[in-house]
């Protein structure tokens, strides 16, 4: 709203603090009635340097109504119950009244700040004062979290060279850039995966991921299971059957979404690199972000892996991509790059399982300094690795050896780990050779047996002592669903003296009519899940050539002799009638 002033100014009622310059000249002809009594019309010349020398000293009508206006409006706002809350601003002063009451008898009258005692407004100073309070406050807690996260993602990388350290000269201390009890940080993780991806020596590689898993006993040990199984590259056991079940283009997909290309932008990118995981560091590298989400922790994407490999039924993979892009979004430096190599299990840094079972009994070694080995153990870092890879192939199960670990320690863990009905155990796998003569010469003076090969699948049967059975392939893998016929025959020829074994086995196709063992070829059109026995087209042999427990009794500390012994009594008393 704009009105004119008798000195041919031009004011905004809402801001009348300043006068501004003129903008009409003086005419004879002016459209305001020159009759007014509060308009004094005087010539004004444009070249005059002072605009303000020619204004009216006579206070106005609109400035007498103004200052009116405003004091009936403060003692309205003040004699009110329920004043109007002010919006606070960060630099806002304190509420303080510049102009405080002066009392003249018993009428307070409260001086106008905007309009001087002659009427005519007067520049004031807007800006807000310095609020001591409010510098006082600590500064936002989420700014400060993340300021220091950014700040600590810094430390980070320059601290994860120190993982290269021989162990017996490493302090995990050192490394750790985050608080004991604190989540593990996935960027420590995927540092340390890449700093082994950059070397080929097996033993330093080993000393990287034996520093790396003390480093995460030091600080928090309770996210040891879930680095270990994501170091492994895996979500469960194997025998549980729990897999991610994700394609390249669901993580195409998703990772177009979080960083906001398409999806033949990403693929063309793939087909240039060669690796999904470069692709999206580079993606992701080149993103801004207007509020970064909380740092990605090791517990929270081992979490998320699981409730991707546990989602099923209808739109399951559309939440399988949610999941992935929300990781995404928040992963970053190298993240993204172990995230979609985790996702398509496709880890490639250059180290095995095998070394990670070697570092795992090694970093067990230097957390119980207190205990001591066993006196006949010349090298205490070699015998723990042996241990740990010899219980991990009776019981695979990282969530049971990993807590043994911590509490019991690697001299005792044969005692609390140990074969387990239900779980299958590693297979003994033959070793290809030359020729006969290669089998002679090393095993001169040796007793020895040969046995023929067939042409089946490898199974490992349990029979629990609650009568149920299961069936696992070489690689842990439960085919139970594959081999009901299996599952029946065992349960009906079994003597009733028997509890409980495990049976090391080869299941092979085979010609009822003709009695004659079929080419594997036949057996590998069985359905593989879900098979009804009625639908049975191809039948199967069982041949059992080894026993490795019995009756709650493990044997697989008896000579392969004794076995074969236990073995045959067994089946011979068995009722296949």
């Amino acid at each position: 709203m704009l009105t004119f002033r008798p000195s041919h100014l031009l004011r905004c009622t809402f801001c009348i603090t300043r006068p501004l310059t003129p903008l009409l000249p003086p005419s004879s002809s002016h459209f305001l009635p020159s009759n007014s009594p509060f308009f004094r019309p005087k010539p004004l010349s444009l070249s005059s340097l002072n605009p303000h020398s020619n204004m009216s000293t006579r206070p106005s009508a609109f400035d007498a109504l103004m200052s009116n206006a405003r004091r009936l409006a403060g003692k309205k706002s003040s004699s009110s119950s329920s004043p109007t809350k002010k919006r606070k601003s960060l630099d806002s002063s304190p509420t303080e009244n510049p102009n405080p009451l002066k009392t003249v008898g018993s009428t307070e009258v409260k001086h106008d700040p905007e309009v001087s005692s002659d009427g005519i407004g007067k520049p004031i100073n807007d800006s807000p004062k310095p609020n001591l309070d409010e510098a006082k406050k600590p500064p936002d807690s989420k700014k400060v979290k993340v300021g220091s996260a950014s700040e600590r993602n810094v430390e980070m990388k320059g601290k994860i060279r120190l993982l290269k350290k021989k162990p017996a000269d490493f302090d995990p201390n050192m490394v750790a850039c985050w608080e004991k009890g604190e989540r593990v940080p996935f960027l420590f993780l995927s540092l340390a995966f890449d700093l082994i991806s950059n070397e080929t020596g097996r033993i330093v590689i080993t000393d990287i991921v034996c520093n790396m898993l003390r480093t995460v006993i030091a600080t928090t040990p309770d996210d040891l299971v879930a680095t270990v199984y994501l170091a492994a590259n895996k979500v469960a056991p194997a025998h549980e059957g729990l897999e991610l079940g994700i394609g390249d283009a669901s993580i195409i997909k998703a990772l177009a979404e979080a960083c906001g290309r398409t999806e033949s932008q990403v693929k063309s990118q793939y087909k240039d690199k060669g690796d999904l995981g470069l692709v999206a560091q580079a993606s992701r590298s080149s993103q801004s972000m207007m509020r970064k989400p909380d740092p990605l922790t090791v517990i929270k994407v081992f979490d998320t892996f699981r409730l991707i490999a546990k989602e099923s039924g209808k739109d399951s993979q559309e939440k399988k991509k949610n999941r992935i892009k929300s990781l995404l979004v928040a992963a970053t430096d190298c993240e993204p790059q172990y995230l979609i190599r985790l996702l398509q299990t496709k880890l490639r840094i250059g180290f095995s399982e095998q070394t990670l079972l070697a570092a795992l009994g090694q970093a067990a070694v230097y957390n119980e300094q207190h205990s001591k080995p066993p006196p006949n153990v010349q090298s205490p870092l070699e015998e723990a690795a042996k241990i740990v890879k010899q219980v991990f192939s009776i019981l695979p199960v990282y969530d049971k050896i990993v807590p043994a670990l911590l509490t019991g320690g690697v001299w005792d863990l044969p005692k609390s780990c140990g074969f387990t009905p239900g779980v299958p155990v590693g297979p003994m796998l033959a070793k290809p050779t030359k020729g006969v003569a290669e089998i002679i010469n090393k095993f001169q003076d040796i007793d020895f047996i040969c046995e023929y090969k067939y042409d089946g699948e490898r199974a490992q049967i349990h029979y629990m002592e609650n009568g149920s059975v299961e069936i696992y392939s070489r690689n842990a893998e439960c085919n139970t669903g594959k081999f009901p016929d299996v599952v029946a025959a065992i349960s009906r020829f079994k003597k009733s003296s028997v509890k409980s074994f495990v049976l090391d086995c080869e299941l092979v196709a085979y010609d009822r009519v003709q009695k004659k063992i079929l080419p594997f070829q036949i057996l590998i059109t069985r359905a593989r899940k879900n098979v009804v026995v009625s639908e049975i087209k191809v039948d199967v042999c069982i041949f059992a050539f080894d026993i490795l427990y019995l009756n709650g009794q493990p044997l697989l500390h008896e000579q392969l002799k004794v076995r074969k012994e236990v073995c045959i009594i067994l089946l011979w008393f068995w009722n296949f009638s």
